[in-house]
């Protein structure tokens, strides 16, 4: 029997937390993760408490495969999922992917619309139950725990979809999704389809009901939580809410919902808010996606109050108008803690007290970094070490160095960039023209490495901390045939900023994998 089938017969108003970041949010455009990156995701979930963790797709390409592979092998408390289409060698590669876990899922899935089943698969209704039956009963010689989807089941005609729940119950699933595929369901219609099932389905309580709900209305969590309330207890979601489109419903939402509204929600997680801040700031600098700044729970507004009347009801009781803690989701006040005279000793333990653990050669490199920006910053703060480190640590095997930039701007003109970069092991410097100092930097990056066929989607600039004198973070997004690639870079200086950021989406872009890329959005 599935361990998140016992936890919930066990405890009838528990959720399970599935977290498929690293697979549908890693669908997003740009939102590619190199190994290293998705198993320091892999591991804050898991210290999050995410019952769950949506690995990848291993039959997907080689690199997914590793992906999965090793994340199980690290990851001590999750359940550890691959995601496999109604294939047998889908399901072979999953299963073989996810091996080394404590705790093993295989999650498959099929369309059950008419219009998918028509246009996508062309396959009949009695087709597509025989590949439900298949592929779950298949799944399930691997592991006890296997899940099954009924893709566009928003749009899929009350009978079948019923049938197909039946079915893939029988064959064994202990958990059955009902995504909302395409975002086009509202809450009413979605509490309507899980009470149809619970109400149709004779077997149904022999599995956990989920919701996966995309957001391209913005109804995700709102959709999720309605499952909730009518008996899905598995709740499928991204941190950031990221995902194809418009996303997935987000972490961080509906935890808090959860949390905060339990009055009306009576309903328990496993979830240790504290550590959701960090989750989402380590996405966003992976990523190179900020969090818009009025993004529930994680945005920089979330917990800020302008409004002169909220200003004042705030100083007489937080309760006026704060339903939840900053403290609640692991945001504290950046405090002043470092400074030029700080010695390496202390530097590393305020990194460990931060989360970072770095080696000898890391450590030298972040240390010498923050030296120079001790002697630039009046005020080195928390935000502004962990900006720091982390533009550090995903740059640090990039076959692309940042070495050294100059720069002449002004009215007069014209601007130039003189810019030193190291391509695996040997330093190549050129100076630049451009209409502009930042046309001038990424003129130079394109002199040193040619990438002509690239397009630069996006370049965005935002304070790390407040003061003059706060340090840059830089996002740049570049395109090249269909695919979008986004890196990011910190600094001082927001031109060594803009230059680190692109440099970082450039390595990205080279060194990304070419897979399969079979439809995986559920």
């Amino acid at each position: 029997m599935s361990r998140a089938f016992d936890i919930v017969r066990n405890n009838p108003n528990r959720v399970i937390i599935f977290d498929t970041t690293l697979r549908d949010g890693e669908q997003s455009p740009g939102c590619a993760m190199n190994l290293e990156q998705k198993l320091k995701m892999a591991n804050i979930l898991d210290l999050m408490g995410v019952d769950v963790i949506e690995a990848g797709f291993p039959v997907a390409s080689q690199g997914d495969f590793e992906a999965v592979n090793e994340i199980a092998k690290i990851v001590k408390n999750a359940t550890i999922c691959g995601l496999s289409r109604a294939k047998k060698g889908d399901i072979e590669a999953s299963a073989e992917a996810i091996k080394p876990a404590k705790y093993k899922r295989i999650h498959t899935f099929i369309s059950t619309s008419p219009l998918h089943m028509k246009h996508k698969l062309q396959m009949s209704p009695d087709d597509v139950l025989e590949a439900v039956k298949n592929s779950v009963t298949f799944a399930c010689k691997f592991t006890d725990d296997v899940e099954w989807s009924a893709e566009d089941a928003s749009r899929t005609e009350d009978d079948f979809l019923c049938k197909c729940v039946e079915v893939a119950i029988e064959s064994g699933a202990r958990t059955v999704n009902i995504p909302d595929t395409v975002g086009y369901a509202m809450p009413v219609e979605m509490s309507a389809i899980i009470e149809m099932l619970f109400n149709r389905v004779p077997n149904i309580d022999k599995a956990i009901i989920s919701m996966h709900c995309h957001n391209d209305l913005g109804v995700a969590v709102a959709n999720s939580l309605a499952g909730v309330s009518k008996g899905a207890r598995q709740i499928e979601c991204t941190i950031n809410g990221i995902g194809e489109r418009a996303g997935n419903a987000a972490l961080e939402e509906v935890i808090m919902a959860l949390r905060t509204r339990h009055d009306l929600m009576p309903y328990d997680t496993n979830i240790d808010t504290t550590q959701i801040t960090k989750a989402s700031r380590t996405l966003s600098t992976i990523t190179g996606f900020s969090v818009q700044p009025n993004k529930a729970i994680v945005g920089a507004n979330a917990f800020a109050h302008a409004s002169g009347i909220h200003q004042d009801g705030m100083l007489k009781n937080a309760d006026t108008y704060e339903i939840m803690t900053p403290e609640s989701v692991g945001l504290t006040e950046s405090k002043l803690v470092m400074s030029k005279h700080s010695g390496r000793h202390a530097f590393r333990e305020k990194l460990k007290e931060l989360g970072f653990e770095l080696g000898d050669n890391a450590l030298n490199d972040a240390f010498a970094r923050f030296k120079n920006l001790a002697d630039r910053k009046k005020e080195v703060f928390e935000d502004d070490l962990i900006a720091l480190v982390e533009d550090e640590i995903i740059s640090k095997d990039d076959a692309i160095q940042f070495v050294s930039l100059q720069v002449m701007a002004g009215t007069s003109g014209p601007q130039s960039a003189d810019l030193c970069l190291n391509i695996d092991g040997k330093k190549i410097c050129k100076k630049v023209k451009g209409n502009g100092p930042v046309d001038a930097i990424f003129k130079a990056i394109r002199a040193i490495c040619p990438h002509e066929d690239a397009k630069l989607q996006l370049y965005q600039v935002h304070a790390v901390t407040g003061g003059t004198d706060a340090q840059a973070e830089v996002t740049v997004r570049l395109e090249e045939n269909g695919k979008i690639i986004s890196g990011s870079g910190a600094d001082a200086d927001t031109l060594v900023a803009s230059a680190r950021a692109y440099i970082h989406a450039l390595n990205k872009l080279i060194n990304r994998r070419e897979a399969v890329n079979p439809q995986t959005g559920l």
